[in-house]
């Protein structure tokens, strides 16, 4: 009998505990080995001080069902089989403008109608309907095409199925400026277009597809797991341990081992090397391109790559309930585009921020005592740049950042010693994000997701130029995101085991489309011929113009 191929996965975030989970189901035997003490990464809990106040470190909206369902499906198991339940948040969220006017977001048609026709008139209720229609082509067309179909070179970007479908995902024009077909007011466009904010893009910027977004949230839904977004990353711990992985933590990993032009294993910081036939790095992959591999050309000019967003993130243990707060609220700044410019173009801190709050105690008791709330904050800023150097005064900062938040809190829904109400404060900068995730400038959504960094244009699941080294994360293809990046584990699972010659777990259904965009030559075949078909056309309209 062939001995089971052996994987190392760098990161036990969303990416590496799905993957050892997928990897260890098709025979595999797989360690991950992390640097902290827990699995999710950001997608991680903590409490306070106190124990009794529970805080999700990052991703909060439960979007894309699909993709979840699709993961544990695949595992043989389902979420509810895991012991996560999911509740509805309902409304979606309460998005309040500066003159205190607030627009409440639904998943109720009913509700919606009677907002939109407030702000736009009888006819909005239209535009609402044809703007989610768009939205559902996006966001069915992604999950064919790009969420299920890898990207292994530039040829892929001929692959037929996709130019036919590629003007229908509108790649050319910005999510606000698809908004502005259906919507004709200022406060509909903005309540309809701030969620590229989820990409830690400007809605100025973000690809005219992901108003896929807002197709979800209306709907499917927000929702939100029972115990926390953490419970997620724990759940496909739990599978990949009954599987047989093996997960170490507290273990730093120094450089990837690798020896004629292949990946060989790793080595930890106190010198010990683990050696594997496969490494699959979840870890940043901007960062690991220049601290875990040797430093070349190509890890040079990623590094230059336009990145997404940081943000500076309030973690606040409550002495009462905060009625005025819904499960989500979003504050909107009034210099709605040049607050976007300030973080996205010039990589500050804008004067104005807009930003979200969460309170997961209003739709989950267990975070919170009984007659106390849990609420989290996030303000988008800059990433660590020229503009935001690390050496800033980072205390002043969060302190003049914490002050117009509580500020705007106070003033828009007409509260008075919010301050005072804060037991605790846990706070991440962008400095903190990057030295416990290892986020390339703090950035903490990975790479930019302008035309020019999707696709083909993305860092590919397989290493460049070493051989058995593959990677998934938000850096990767597809891209940012709970769900995305569950999708990308699927892919870089499915590019490890067929590059071994083996088949995928049937459970999986893998089908021969999909998997055929894992293998560079057969799916160039499909732009070549494109490619031959076109230069036969114009050789033949030359020659009958010669005539």
């Amino acid at each position: 009998m062939a001995p089971r191929p052996s994987v190392i996965i760098v990161g036990a975030g969303v990416g590496g505990t799905s993957s050892a989970a997928r990897l260890a189901q098709a025979g595999f035997d797989v360690q991950v080995v992390e640097k902290n003490d827990f699995a999710g990464g950001r997608c991680s809990l903590f409490t306070d001080p106190t124990g009794e106040h529970r805080f999700d470190m990052g991703p909060s909206l439960y979007l894309i069902p699909r993709l979840f369902e699709e993961t544990f499906s695949d595992l043989g198991t389902s979420l509810d089989a895991e012991g996560i339940k999911l509740v509805k948040c309902e409304p979606n969220y309460r998005i309040v403008f500066p003159d205190k006017e607030v627009v409440e977001m639904s998943s109720d048609l009913t509700k919606m109608k009677k907002e939109v026709e407030k702000w736009e008139g009888e006819k909005g209720f239209e535009g609402f309907l044809g703007f989610l229609k768009e939205g559902h082509a996006h966001y069915e067309l992604s999950m064919v095409h790009v969420l299920h179909r890898n990207f292994t070179s530039y040829l892929s970007l001929l692959r037929p199925s996709l130019i036919v479908n590629l003007s229908k995902l509108h790649p050319f024009v910005s999510v606000y400026t698809r908004a502005t077909k259906y919507f004709k007011t200022e406060r509909m466009r903005r309540a309809f277009t701030f969620a590229a904010m989820y990409l830690g893009m400007s809605p100025f910027d973000a690809l005219g597809a992901y108003n896929l977004l807002q197709y979800t949230e209306h709907c499917e839904g927000i929702l939100y797991p029972l115990g926390g977004f953490g419970t997620v990353p724990k759940a496909l711990q739990r599978i990949a341990e009954r599987n047989g992985a093996k997960f170490r933590f507290n273990s730093t990993v120094k450089r990837v081992v690798v020896q004629d032009g292949k990946a060989k294993g790793v080595e930890l910081e106190g010198g010990e090397i683990l050696s594997a036939d496969i490494v699959l790095v979840n870890a940043d992959l901007v960062w690991s391109m220049a601290h875990l591999y040797q430093e070349t050309a190509y890890s040079k000019r990623l590094e230059e790559k336009p990145v997404s967003c940081s943000s500076i993130s309030f973690y606040w243990a409550m002495k009462r309930s905060v009625p005025e707060l819904g499960s989500h609220t979003i504050f909107l700044a009034d210099e709605y585009k040049e607050s976007f410019d300030s973080i996205f173009r010039d990589h500050k801190i804008p004067h104005e921020p807009s930003f979200y709050v969460n309170v997961p105690s209003r739709h989950d008791p267990s975070a919170a005592p009984a007659d106390k709330d849990t609420v989290i904050v996030l303000v988008p800023v800059g990433h660590i740049s020229k503009a935001l150097p690390t050496s800033s005064d980072w205390d002043k900062v969060v302190e003049e950042t914490r002050n117009k938040v509580i500020r705007e809190v106070e003033g828009r829904l007409g509260m008075t010693n919010f301050r005072d109400l804060i037991a605790h404060e846990t706070v991440n900068t962008p400095i903190t994000w990057g030295e416990k995730f290892n986020l390339h400038r703090g950035s903490i959504l990975g790479l930019s997701h302008d035309f020019f960094n999707v696709l083909s244009f993305r860092p590919k699941t397989r290493h460049p130029t070493v051989k058995n080294a593959y990677f998934v994360g938000a850096s990767a293809h597809p891209g940012t995101g709970v769900p995305i990046v569950l999708a990308g584990a699927r892919m870089a699972t499915t590019q490890i085991i067929d590059d071994l010659g083996k088949q995928t777990p049937k459970e999986w259904n893998v089908s021969s489309s999909e998997l055929a965009t894992h293998r560079t030559g057969r799916d160039a075949m499909g732009g070549i011929g494109l490619l031959m078909a076109l230069a036969a056309l114009f050789l033949a309209i030359a020659v009958y113009l010669r005539q």
